[in-house]
């Protein structure tokens, strides 16, 4: 069974997940700890519940997911797990933080590359990866069937969905992504996103005006 920890980190109030199983092996999704406090806070966690973290992956490459990468490579020696079309947003991390205020070291290039992968593992546990794009080119969602949950990053929120108007991000690409891939994942599947409180599919196709406004409306996409 699949446990779920979130901590809310940084200046944009990113979601960074633990998850872990009973091997105590466990997968930090999109570590955004933008300080020695909010890093110490993950590091002991870890340590209170004597997990072990195998792999940094990140759904997408935008600096305020991946400003605690560098300290879970450095600290715990674990490889960055990331699609790669999505390694020029990583690379401008300094810049794109400069626009928003915030502070940002190099980032560590991408050691697993996402692009091609059907799925990542922790100890007894596979997360599926769905390629997701819009927000960014190389966005993934993590799917657990088991547990019926899937981390969707900043592709759909409560209520919402991701931006599309910074560099890489195309509309008509995440409307797709989120019709076409998590939609049919069933409405019982429970949403953790990269920002704001959890949701589900059943309740973003019923409520969330970007879905109904498609569904209800026929609005086309490309």
């Amino acid at each position: 069974m699949m446990n779920i920890a979130r901590f809310t980190f940084n200046p944009i109030a990113e979601n960074t997940y633990v998850v872990w199983d009973e091997t105590g092996e466990a997968a930090i999704i999109d570590a955004g700890g933008s300080t020695e406090a909010e890093n110490r806070v993950l590091d002991n966690f870890l340590a209170e519940r004597g997990l072990r973290p195998v792999l940094a992956v990140n759904t997408h490459g935008h600096f305020d997911h991946a400003l605690g990468v560098p300290h879970l490579v450095e600290r715990h020696g674990v490889p960055f797990a990331a699609h790669s079309a999505d390694a020029f947003l990583l690379d401008n991390a300094a810049v794109s933080g400069e626009v928003f205020g915030v502070k940002v070291g190099p980032m560590p290039r991408i050691d697993v590359d996402l692009a091609g992968l059907e799925e990542i593992r922790f100890g007894d546990t596979a997360l599926k990866i769905i390629h997701t794009p819009g927000h960014t080119p190389g966005h993934v969602c993590l799917f657990e069937p088991a547990s019926r949950v899937v981390f969707t990053g900043d592709t759909l929120f409560a209520g919402s969905i991701g931006r599309t108007d910074l560099p890489g991000g195309d509309y008509s690409w995440i409307m797709k992504s989120i019709l076409e891939k998590l939609l049919p994942l069933g409405g019982d599947v429970r949403v953790y996103p990269g920002h704001g409180g959890d949701t589900t599919i059943a309740g973003e196709a019923a409520g969330n005006p970007f879905i109904t406004e498609i569904i209800e409306g026929d609005v086309h996409y490309k």
